[in-house]
């Protein structure tokens, strides 16, 4: 019984078969047919290799939602040079939510020299062109949030040479922990001294012919301190023209969680709007002479995810590029082979002539083909 179930199951998987077998003695190749197949194996391993390179490929997914984290700290990191003598000037960040001065105790006031080394101008180059690419390249943004912790750190190279040039400026970098809601941080003259009804800065004992803004700024990103991945500001140098003068800096930041097979973190991303003016009451210019950074952040939030294609999809797509040209190929060879034998019967057609007709006594002619001669002996 066990054996006549066995022949049963297997007679019946014999005739689920969907793939015929022909003898070989039925099948004929040809010149064509090989030439065909050649073209379809090479096709596809072309093909094939490209669809590989897409599946090791990655692309980066941009999800939006309301940002609904209100109770957080905002992390502020701030590496900008002004040429000033530390002494001189003062930075603080004034929270609009409490109207006071937020603590800027994280903060280093170190003296150092505007002028770059040639390396670090170098630095200061090429980063000023991939900031210019970035405009106008916008899919770059994703291959710098990739290559995230993979590359070298982007920060402004150490001064190698040894400088005999005394301090002229001063390097103020550090961090600052503010509320999540608009605020303004600012570097101004004078330090700044607390004040019951906001904030000011002791600027009377400092002369107005030392006023100088000329600033660089080597980092300036909101959140989580990444590496390798470059900020709007990032490399930004202004002169200033005048001892009165204001840098303004308009910036509006968008929460970011970023996801990619190296890292996860949360950052900010924000766009930046800049104007400067020189201060002068006479002409109706007023103002504070200074370095302004006016911040508020967007109510949205961006989820940046890395996603990589499936494995399952990347079979299918397999399957589909072998069965399509297989099936493509021979209809196309087919269809070839029906032209070319129309054609060549036409030509055999219009080539053939008929043999001169014999003539009967009535008058009539014979057009049949005589009938081939028996040669034998």
């Amino acid at each position: 019984m066990r054996r006549l179930n066995r022949k049963k199951t297997l007679s019946l998987v014999k005739e689920l078969d969907a793939f015929p077998k022909v003898p070989e003695s039925y099948v004929e190749t040809s010149a064509s047919g090989g030439t065909v197949s050649l073209i379809a194996f090479t096709t596809m391993a072309l093909l094939t290799i490209m669809e590989f390179s897409v599946y090791q490929d990655t692309w980066m997914k941009y999800e939006y939602e309301v940002d609904k984290d209100f109770s957080s700290k905002l992390r502020i990191n701030i590496d900008i040079t002004v040429a000033m003598k530390c002494q001189y000037v003062g930075a603080d960040v004034l929270d609009l939510a409490e109207t006071m001065v937020a603590s800027a105790d994280g903060l280093v006031y170190e003296p150092t020299v505007f002028d770059l080394s040639p390396q670090q101008k170098e630095w200061q180059r090429m980063l000023q062109l991939i900031q210019s690419r970035l405009q106008e390249e916008h899919s770059l943004q994703d291959v710098i949030f990739k290559s995230a912790f993979k590359s070298a750190s982007t920060a402004l190279p150490p001064r190698e040479d040894d400088s005999s040039q005394s301090p002229d400026a001063c390097r103020i970098h550090g961090h600052l922990y503010v509320n999540k809601v608009a605020g303004n941080f600012h570097i101004t003259v004078g330090k700044a001294i607390p004040h019951p009804r906001g904030h000011a800065h002791l600027a009377a004992l400092v002369n107005h012919d030392s006023y100088n803004f000329s600033h660089r700024i080597d980092h300036l990103s909101f959140g989580e301190l990444v590496p390798a991945i470059i900020n709007p500001l990032d490399g930004t140098e202004k002169i200033a023209i005048d001892h009165n003068q204001m840098f303004q800096y308009f910036i509006t930041v968008v929460p970011t969680k970023l996801h990619t097979y190296k890292i996860s973190a949360d950052t900010h991303q924000f766009s930046v709007t800049e104007r400067e003016r020189i201060i002068n009451h006479a002409a109706g210019s007023h103002g504070v002479s200074g370095i302004f950074m006016k911040y508020d952040l967007s109510s949205l939030m961006v989820t940046v995810t890395e996603e990589h294609m499936p494995f399952w999809q990347f079979f299918v797509r397999l399957c589909g590029i072998v069965g399509g040209i297989f099936s493509t190929t021979g209809m196309l060879h087919g269809i070839g082979k029906f032209i070319v034998e129309i054609i060549c019967c036409r030509f055999r057609l219009g080539s053939y002539k008929p043999v001169n007709s014999v003539p009967f006594e009535d008058g009539h002619t014979d057009n049949h083909l005589p009938l081939l001669e028996n040669n034998t002996h």
